[in-house]
């Protein structure tokens, strides 16, 4: 069988609606992995107490 290099192609970044992957460098044993990054779902709005009636 062959040996894989060390090198692999590089993979473009990905985008989707909440999250983003991209590509992390090579490691020592030849590993490549891939990073998510989320983006938030919802906005936070500060709590404001009802007016009493």
């Amino acid at each position: 069988m062959s040996e894989q290099s060390k090198s692999r192609p590089k993979v473009p970044e990905g985008k989707v609606r909440f999250h983003r992957t991209k590509q992390m460098d090579v490691n020592e044993k030849g590993f490549v992995g891939y990073q998510t990054i989320w983006e938030p779902f919802q906005r936070e709005v500060e709590y404001k107490t009802p007016k009493r009636p």
